[in-house]
């Protein structure tokens, strides 16, 4: 089982939240960004250079004999690239992963691959000038914190905690026409949920009569090249959620903004701000509890491969309407926190390893 720190449960706003300095380990084969992240960081009084490494191979080591709390990985660098440096690092002393690369849109496909295998996101590198002015600053800085808050390492401008307890208890859906398909099937994954993806994908029929709809914690800046390496990987088209979108028979729907996706009471979907304040974006639990709301036939659910809880709580509140719920077993999955913890509330019908989910959605599906 591969386990992160994770974020703690949500907390009332009166609750302080206590402060962190996070440890991070950079990982650059070039000097002159190694020290434009070092200067980043060390801007800050929350974090703290842990090491530097000049390759994924010493990355490896380093991250074997002195865990960060998190990682700054380099793409493309000699002997050991970003994304083997990230397989081995997760498989053997995981930690949260965080892509900085050149330039992240020219090699969006390593980006996918090694996200698959844990990394959380992926942004440029900060850019040293000829005077030594920082660009880039600011964007890294955010990412560290929005990462600092999933596992469970707040810095003095996070806001307070507010999960999907906020969201209204599941109820009937609206006296609408049956939707005009066999079944709807419901996916949410997180950390190595790109990897997950590609083999439930390619493991379910093309011919399924069925509706497919996937919320990935991802930001929106990579969610449309998300969806072209799924096809390219499955041969699969999938097609980013757009305002208003409706589920269809044999349609791969993806989520696509940094919003919550949810399921209106006319059998649409919608993206939504809030919770505003939910650090998981967009929010599997948002996403389900929706689905139970206001989807008047019981589907397939299966919650993938991620770190922390969100979705499970919305797992159970599928299965309390009807649905046949799916958990990915925590030795299949690269972070187990999300399935496990929906296990653990008895939200899952099923727990399975990831090569049996996609036959275990056919059947289910079919019998309902």
């Amino acid at each position: 089982m591969i386990r992160l720190t994770r974020s703690p449960d949500p907390v009332p706003p009166a609750e302080q939240v206590e402060v962190t300095q996070m440890r991070i380990g950079i990982v650059n084969d070039l000097s002159v960004a190694r020290l434009a992240m070092s200067r980043v960081l060390v801007s800050s009084p929350n974090h703290e250079v842990a090491w530097a490494a000049n390759d994924g191979g010493e990355a490896i080591a380093r991250a074997r004999e002195d865990p960060p709390d998190l990682i700054l990985m380099d793409l493309l660098m000699p002997r050991i690239d970003g994304v083997e440096a990230t397989r081995q690092i997760m498989s053997e002393s995981p930690c949260a992963i965080l892509l900085v690369t050149a330039t992240v849109s020219g090699h969006l496909d390593k980006v996918y691959q090694a996200m698959g295998h844990g990394a959380l996101d992926a942004i440029d590198t900060p850019t040293l000038g000829p005077r030594g002015e920082l660009g880039g600053t600011q964007l890294l800085l955010n990412k560290i914190e929005s990462i600092g808050k999933l596992i469970g390492k707040p810095t003095e401008s996070s806001p307070d905690w507010c999960g999907a307890a906020t969201c209204p208890p599941p109820s009937a859906g609206a006296s609408l026409p049956m939707p005009a398909l066999h079944g709807l099937i419901v996916l949410g994954a997180s950390t190595g949920g790109p990897g997950a993806l590609v083999e439930v994908l390619s493991g379910l029929p093309a011919t399924l009569d069925a509706g497919i709809i996937i919320v990935q914690h991802l930001d929106s800046t990579f969610s449309q090249g998300l969806g072209q390496w799924l096809f390219e990987q499955t041969r699969r088209r999938v097609t980013l959620i757009s305002e208003g979108s409706e589920p269809r028979a044999g349609e791969i729907l993806l989520s696509g903004t940094d919003d919550h996706v949810v399921l209106g009471d006319d059998r649409r979907l919608h993206y939504s701000i809030e919770p505003r304040m939910n650090y998981y974006r967009p929010s599997v639990d948002v996403f389900f509890d929706s689905v139970a709301r206001n989807w008047p036939k019981p589907g397939v659910a299966a919650l993938l491969t991620g770190i922390g809880r969100d979705g499970a709580k919305g797992l159970l509140h599928l299965r309390q309407q009807g649905w046949w719920t799916i958990a990915q077993d925590v030795s299949s999955s690269v972070v187990g926190d999300m399935p496990k913890s929906a296990a653990e509330i008895g939200a899952a019908q099923e727990i399975l390893p990831l090569s049996r989910i996609a036959e275990a959605i056919t059947q289910r599906i079919q019998i309902e």
